[in-house]
């Protein structure tokens, strides 16, 4: 017995002396590889040990996140606010205890304002259905103020549309399709569907890259399909187009978006046939004529002279000529891939691009025939909440949805290797996403926003969201006071200052 185990302990101790050699071998490879490279100054100066900082660097986003990071310090969402979407979406209760970790002294934080005697039981009501379209011949009457916003097939994986579209239906509220076209799969829950038309007509494209109105047609048959929306341009990336590799177009969605399999696809950074405001109203009209059903536009806010220029035109063309809708993506909003610059530099946050353009919509009297759509990081209560008391009349939200659905923030969207199978369309990681179970949590996701931001509205006097105005927020100042949003953000202008 002694004997076998010292011919145990020998032939370890062989293998330990081969696996250092090993060891030794490889590293002396590296640092001669390191040594004569030149691409990389640190490994050329520091062989071997400087391949460790890209290894720390990597990780170094991993350990941020789970273990260094306050609850409210992390980019683009915090801990907080992911936490609370998995609680929401997984229909736990969303109390805290012992007092609130935000800092309520930063500039520019909101702060809703309570009631001395807010509404008993009785005077409580659930946010009415809205009208969008009263001049089409199919009007679309959208049950919800909180919506999933554009998220195409390709971007998104199959199971994440059918998980979406599945929740989108049990709570009753609608999904954008993005602009990568129509599915299957976003039908395949029975929700009503925004068709969003991109640059590259995706869906829609003829031969000449314009609107096929056949096409236009077939789509607008589908029951499903309530409301087009043309998108000018994203938060995450205005005046950028995008491409579609080769690769990456199989025939399912070639056959989607109408374009060649296997071949490179391009998406304009504007809509060539889109020259001017006249042309966006043409079109608008011909897409609402030719579908019967409300039409609208998504764009970035740079500034309020181009919507002074928009509603100048409408009031001379008269109110049938507006949009039903705008949707405005403020500058924080987010994609799956865009250059840094325009990500981080271009556009205005939404905090001030909505307060512009519901003054200047109200100031040239269409508060009742264009509706307003915030979109761009309102994924809490609190944010959609705030949106609608200035001014919105739906919030639609794309990376709240796909916290639902379970995203972790890896930051891999561009990559194909999302490790929770929503933004890759690698087989093997997307068997991690179990449509019937993430359906759940979509819809417990959207009933909870909309059930706490009715709770806000009660706590500050009024019996439904759309009725909280400016006055019902304060805003913190730099010397830390608040002041009345209405305030801080007058309605000050009058219709005659700009039309003549």
């Amino acid at each position: 017995m002694i004997q076998f185990v010292e011919q145990i302990l020998q032939f370890l101790s062989y293998i330990f002396v081969f696996l250092i050699g090993l060891v030794l071998l490889v590293a002396a490879v590296l640092f001669v590889i390191d040594r004569t490279q030149t691409g990389d100054a640190i490994r050329r100066n520091y062989p071997v040990i400087g391949r460790f900082r890209h290894l720390f660097t990597t990780l170094g986003e991993f350990f941020r996140q789970y273990f260094f990071a306050m609850d409210r310090e992390e980019m683009p969402f915090n801990r907080a606010q992911r936490d609370w979407v998995s609680r929401a979406s997984a229909g736990k209760g969303n109390t805290i205890a012992f007092g609130s970790t935000r800092n309520l002294n930063i500039v520019g934080t909101p702060i809703f304002v309570n009631a001395a005697f807010p509404p008993i039981d009785d005077q409580f009501a659930q946010t009415a259905p809205m009208e969008i379209g009263p001049h089409c011949r199919m009007p679309y009457v959208a049950p919800s103020i909180f919506n999933i916003s554009g998220m195409s097939f390709g971007a998104i994986s199959r199971p994440a549309v059918e998980a979406l579209s599945q929740g989108a239906a049990e709570a009753n509220i609608w999904l954008n399709t993005g602009e990568g076209g129509l599915s299957q799969f976003h039908l395949s829950g029975g929700c009503d569907i925004v068709f969003q038309i991109g640059t590259a007509k995706y869906g829609l494209r003829g031969p000449d890259g314009r609107i096929d109105d056949d096409k236009l047609r077939t789509i607008a048959a589908h029951d499903q399909v309530k409301m087009f929306e043309l998108k000018l341009a994203q938060g995450a990336k205005p005046g950028k187009g995008g491409i579609m590799p080769g690769p990456k177009v199989t025939p399912e969605i070639a056959a989607i978006r109408g374009i060649p399999v296997g071949k490179d696809s391009y998406s304009p950074n504007r809509h060539p046939d889109i020259d001017s405001f006249e042309d966006l109203l043409d079109v608008i009209a011909h897409i609402r004529e030719v579908s019967g059903k409300p039409v609208g536009f998504k764009t970035v806010v740079g500034g309020p002279e181009p919507f002074h220029d928009l509603f100048r035109l409408i009031k001379k063309r008269g109110p049938e000529s507006a949009p039903d809708f705008i949707a405005i993506d403020g500058g924080e909003g987010g994609t799956g891939a865009s250059p840094m610059p325009l990500m981080d530099l271009v556009g205005l946050p939404i905090r001030e691009a909505m307060l512009m353009v519901s003054d200047l919509r109200d100031t040239y009297g269409y508060h009742d025939r264009i509706r307003l759509i915030a979109s761009g990081k309102l994924i809490n209560p609190g944010d959609v909440a705030w949106a609608i008391a200035a001014g919105a009349d739906f919030v639609t939200s794309a990376r709240g949805f796909m916290f639902a659905l379970g995203c972790i923030q890896a930051l891999k969207c561009n990559k194909n290797t999302c490790p929770t199978g929503i933004t890759t369309h690698d087989p093997r990681l997307q068997k991690g996403l179990v449509v019937e179970r993430k359906s759940e949590r979509v819809a417990h996701y959207a009933r909870s926003v909309i059930s706490e931001v009715e709770m806000i509205a009660h706590s500050v006097g009024v019996a439904e969201p759309r009725q909280m105005r400016r006055r019902h927020v304060r805003i913190v100042q730099s010397d830390g006071s608040t002041k009345p949003m209405n305030e801080v953000f007058p309605r000050t202008q009058s219709v005659n200052d700009f039309v003549s």
